[in-house]
């Protein structure tokens, strides 16, 4: 078995693999790196053929690995040995290339709206449930706490990924179509979801983009203002509760809500994915043992105890509810999840996670937030270059 991670990691992923080799009658070779290079590596073990068994595979290299869903082995052939029924019909879906299960979801993270309550009170105001509450609160905390609180934050990949949402709630669908490789959205549509990051702006509900780069482009949970409250809303990974929670200031207290909604929306737009999923070789000739132990280390009592929650919240529904009676995960963690879980959207592409992509969004996201460049040539821009590396995926 191959994988990456920290000493934690590695040491939990020893142990398990010792426990159910020993349950199960194998032996098993640990490969482990740090997250810088294995990428690369395990792309060269897989051209050569001399990949690991089981591989711990990044989410978005499904699509590298196996674009037609033949590159690793079909997980739904080995249900006899992995006890499928602990994962649902969407995380499944997640982990399948061309309707083949190429990897099982370890841990599934979602974006999510978590707000300060402690500072929607001192305004006078409930949470808000639509964007309309949202953008109606702006001028609110401008009024009644000061112009340098905002309800909200949105900036960098946020910005991008709050414009991915809205107009995946307004048309029903994913920005890139993961069944079809293509730009699911027409021009006027991405130039309508761009132009609501402007009123957003206009609205005081955010600050505007100069200005969060004019103070250093600070992460969010080592900015002041998101300490003492000043900035009381975000849309983040539910994996990142701690990261932001941490840093509050006494007195302030943060809330997820479900995902706020739009008059006439057709899908409330989940950004949901893998954080990484458990895959087997198709080269392997071991795939019945190398099932068992991909299932005693999701679904069996001795695997998940070992591994605890060092891969963050158990996707597998028997490995949550055992580490939950033992007090190894945080009840908000899962509480987090399960809105992540129960929330409807249509699949993400892997594509939406890569480099070329992202960059795509947010570099003319920002043109557009300065000024330099108008919503419809900012979505121009942005479908040509998701096209450019949507050939190269193709090709």
């Amino acid at each position: 078995m191959s994988w990456w991670g920290g000493d934690s990691r590695h040491q939990a992923t020893q142990e398990a693999l010792k426990v159910c080799g020993d349950k199960h009658g194998h032996s098993i070779s640990p490969e482990f790196t740090g997250w810088s290079g294995h990428f690369e590596k395990l792309t060269t073990q897989i051209a050569g053929r001399t990949e690991a068994d089981i591989m711990q595979v990044n989410w978005p290299w499904l699509s590298i690995y196996s674009a037609d869903g033949t590159g690793l082995a079909d997980l739904k052939e080995l249900s006899d040995k992995i006890d499928l029924s602990n994962w649902d019909e969407a995380q499944i879906e997640a982990g399948s290339m061309k309707g083949k299960l190429n990897g099982l979801p370890v841990s599934t993270t979602g974006r999510l709206f978590v707000f300060n309550e402690t500072a929607w009170e001192k305004a006078g105001l409930d949470l808000p449930k639509t964007w309309d509450d949202l953008i109606a609160a702006g001028p609110v905390f401008a009024e009644k706490l000061g112009e340098d609180h905002y309800p909200f934050e949105a900036a960098g990949l946020d910005a991008a990924l709050v414009v991915t949402l809205y107009g995946t709630q307004k048309t029903g669908k994913p920005l890139i179509d993961p069944d079809t490789n293509e730009i699911a959205w027409s021009m006027d549509e991405l130039t309508e979801a761009i132009t609501f990051y402007k009123s957003l702006v206009d609205n005081h509900v955010i600050p505007s983009w100069k200005a969060v780069a004019a103070a250093g482009n600070v992460p969010l949970h080592e900015k002041p203002e998101w300490s003492d409250g000043r900035i009381a809303g975000t849309y983040q990974w539910d994996s990142t509760y701690f990261k932001i929670s941490d840093p509050l200031q006494d007195g302030q207290n943060l809330v997820y809500t479900d995902l706020l909604s739009q008059e006439g929306q057709k899908t409330p737009g989940i950004y949901r994915k893998a954080s990484m999923v458990f895959s087997i070789s198709a080269n392997s000739e071991k795939k019945e043992a190398a099932a068992e132990i991909l299932n005693c280390l999701l679904n069996e009592p001795e695997g998940v105890a070992a591994l605890g929650s060092t891969r963050g919240v158990p996707a597998s529904k028997t490995a949550r509810e055992q580490l939950l009676e033992v007090n190894a995960i945080d009840a908000i963690q899962t509480e987090a999840q399960d809105r992540v879980i129960n929330a409807k959207g249509p699949g993400i592409h892997p594509m939406m996670e890569f480099p070329d992509v992202r960059s795509a969004m947010q570099d003319n996201l920002e043109l557009f937030a300065y000024g330099e460049i108008d919503a419809e040539t900012a979505a121009e821009e942005m479908i040509y270059a998701i096209n450019e590396a949507l050939d190269d995926i193709k090709s």
